[in-house]
Formats: structure tokens, sequence, C-alpha cells
């Protein structure tokens, strides 16, 4: 097997993790003051602040929420929302820095395993958790037995990155799952031993207009793509316009006739419907009795199982990569008649990692997205889900914490628009 996906049980080193608290604070995240807003400095990332976070608002009674959790005699699974690449594990770090400093995260193994047998021993050393796809017994096992020594265990319970902060996807089930195995163990030892689910949210706002550096990125997007600019088109209209020319694009390439008179997401579903009916067939699933996200968790295991190098696995593997690129575009999108210049910032995100790529630009891009201008992060803890006194399922656990993230989330939304905290514009994706 390749080493990416051998799992490697972390090997944190105290004093490297304490040292690069103090290097996250600074370079990746708040910059230098007196330099970060100073030409040439502030076009320097590491002098700016690679993820240009200038303040991280989180009051003192979130974070005495979450830091009573942690600790000697109970375990704890922290799981914060996912919404942007590389300032997740930034803002993470930071947080579980106030209340568990020794806490281990989960991490894609593409990060942890994939560049090189140094940059791997860095990673183990900062207690990250390689994530293998298809193969995460060995990482839950060390998750459990890590919580069970009172330090927090941190995962993404949303999975990848969307790039959609106001809206937390379904969440999948790993975290509680390692929750009540640990509150199995830990009864064995003590019978009042505690196991907590310690949800996360943070939401990111620029701290001025910043419609000048997203035209710039936009126009960086449709020179990439060869798409054609059009001038009168206002900025969230542009975004709009480069969405339905790769949506043609993929009719196009799927045998269907684009019906442009239709919104966006009436061809995106008609286009989802068909591709699904057609990968269905390939894998013998019947057509119609799945949704997409289950549909693409069979094909994928369907893949992993049929290794013969046929035409078949070709097929499915493309039909589904472009489901799930498809489908990274919801419903939310055309939910509201306005748009913030941070929707249309994760727009022009997700438009770079899943379309832009060949060049070293837009593979740096991927791993270390630049945002457009200072943000403001706000951290938020809600309730958090004490396992040893929950009777519930595990889907219902899921649920449950769902419920508490999107509620705070959306309250931080409402506070921070009430305060003006936002610049809107028309939403060209709505549709009544």
């Amino acid at each position: 097997m390749s080493r990416i996906d051998v799992f490697v049980a972390p090997r944190p080193n105290a004093t490297l993790i304490k040292a690069m608290t103090f290097v996250n604070r600074i370079v990746m995240l708040h910059g230098i003051p007196g330099l970060r807003d100073l030409l040439p400095f502030n076009r320097l990332a590491g002098l700016r602040g690679v993820a240009n976070v200038r303040h991280i608002d989180f009051p003192e009674d979130d974070r005495q929420r979450l830091k009573v959790c942690c600790g000697a005699g109970k375990a704890t699974f922290i799981t914060p929302n996912h919404p942007e690449f590389f300032t997740d594990w930034m803002i993470d770090k930071e947080v579980v820095s106030r209340v568990s400093p020794l806490a281990a995260s989960w991490a894609t193994h593409g990060v942890v395993n994939g560049l090189g047998r140094l940059t791997q021993k860095f990673w183990l050393a900062n207690n990250l958790i390689a994530q293998i796809p298809g193969n995460s017994a060995a990482a839950k096992e060390h998750s459990v037995a890590w919580a069970l020594k009172g330090h927090g265990v941190l995962l993404h319970p949303e999975g990848g990155v969307g790039w959609h902060a106001n809206i937390v996807a379904p969440l999948l089930p790993g975290a509680v799952e390692m929750g009540f195995e640990a509150l199995k163990r830990g009864r064995l030892m003590d019978p009042d031993f505690k196991v907590w689910i310690a949800p996360v949210t943070w939401k990111l706002a620029f701290t001025g207009n910043v419609e000048a550096a997203l035209a710039k990125e936009c126009a960086y997007v449709e020179h990439s793509l060869k798409i054609e600019r059009r001038a009168a088109n206002t900025l969230p209209e542009r975004v709009h316009h480069i969405y339905a020319t790769l949506l043609s694009r993929d009719e196009a390439a799927n045998g269907l006739r684009p019906d442009e008179r239709a919104s966006y997401d009436t061809r995106q579903k008609d286009l989802l419907t068909e591709l699904g009916h057609r990968l269905a067939e390939l894998v013998s699933l019947e057509a119609g009795t799945l949704d997409n996200a289950e549909l693409l968790r069979r094909s994928r295991r369907w893949l992993r199982e049929n290794t013969d190098g046929t035409g078949s696995q070709k097929q499915v593997r493309t039909l589904a990569d472009t489901i799930q690129r498809l489908r990274r575009v919801g419903p939310w999108a055309s939910a509201n008649p306005r748009i913030t210049q941070e929707e249309i910032a994760e727009h022009l995100k997700r438009i770079r990692n899943d379309y832009c790529k060949g060049t070293l630009r837009d593979t740096i891009n991927r791993f270390v997205p630049q945002p457009a201008g200072p943000r403001r992060a706000y951290v938020r803890v809600p309730e958090p889900l004490g396992l040893h006194a929950y009777q519930g399922s595990v889907e219902e656990a899921l649920a449950e914490l769902h419920d508490r993230m999107q509620e705070t989330v959306t309250r931080t939304m409402t506070q921070l628009e009430a305060g003006g905290g936002f610049i809107f514009y028309a939403n060209p994706f709505y549709h009544r």
C-alpha cells in the first residue's frame, strides 16, 4: 500500500504544539500589527496573516462551556462546522489551545501522509490523525483511546468543506459512534464517566468592502475557464454566469440539451436525476430508490471492491465525481433573495477548487486559499450533548447536534446582520 493510505498513530510533542500555537496565531491568523496593512508587506501572506483573520470573537461564556467538557474523567469529541479549507485548522487550533491544548485533530490523509515523510512526521507531532478513506478503523481506535485519557479529539462532522458557512450540512456519524464506544469503555473503569459531543460553530465576516478584490478573483476564474465576461453584469451575476456556463458544459458532455430559460437549480436537478439513473444502472442499483448522497456512498464502495480497471470502473468514477461536484451547489444557493460578499467569496473559492486546475497557482490555492480581505471570526459553542445522559440513537443524536449547530449559525448571522456586518446584493440564483 502507498504510504498515503497507511495509518500511523500521532506522536504529540507538547513543546512543538505550544510553539505552533504562537506561530498559528501570528503568521496564519492575525498577521503582524504595523506591517499587515502597509504596502508591500500586506501582499506577503505570512506578514499579513495567511488566513487574514484579524480578530477572533470568542466570548468567555462560550469558552467556558467548551472547557468544562474537557479534562480527566471524561472523553470529549469536539465537532466544529466546516465552512472553509485551511482556515478550518487554524481557527480550530486556536480554539482547542484555549480549552484542551493536547487535543488530537482529524485531517485528510492527503495532508498528513501525502506530502513526504518529514512533513508526515511534523503533522504527527502536532497530533493530527490521518483519515484514510474506506479504512478508518485504526484512526477511530486511536481517537477513542486518546479521548479516554482526558484529551479532546476534534473532527468535522460535515466531512469535506462545502464553502457554505451559513448552512450546516448533514452530519456524519463518526464522532457520535466513537463517543458511545468511549462511554462503554469509560464506564468499565468509572461508573460516573462522562462523554461529551461538543459542537463549535464559527462564521467569518469581512471587516470592510472587498468588492474590488472579489472582482479581480472573478476575472481570474473567467479567464482560467475560458468564460466570456459580461461587462454589464454585477459581480453576483458574473458568478451566476460562470456556474450556468459550467452547467451547460456538463449537460452537453452528457448528451443533454441545455434549457437556458429554466432556472439554474431546475437544470441542475434535471441533470442530477439523469446522471443518478445512469450511475445506479452501472452499479446494479434500482434507479430512484436512493438519494444521491447514498448512491454516491454505494458507488464509492463499488469502486473499492471492483479494481479490475475495466471501462465500467472509469464510467462509475466519472459519473460519481460529476454528481458530487454538481451537488456542492445546494438548494441554499437559491433560497434567499439577497447574497452577501462572504457568500460570493465562497462561490468563487468553490469554483476554483472544483474547476480551476493544472497550474501551480491553482494547486496552491486549493491547499491555501487566500481571502479577499481582512476578516473577523465569530466563534460560538452550542450546548454540548452529554452521551452519558442521552437515551437516543446515533441518528437522533446527530439530528440534535445538527439542530443546535444550525440554530447557533443562524443566530450569529442574524446578530451580525442587525449590526450592519454584511454588504448585500441581489441574488441571481434566487427564484420565487
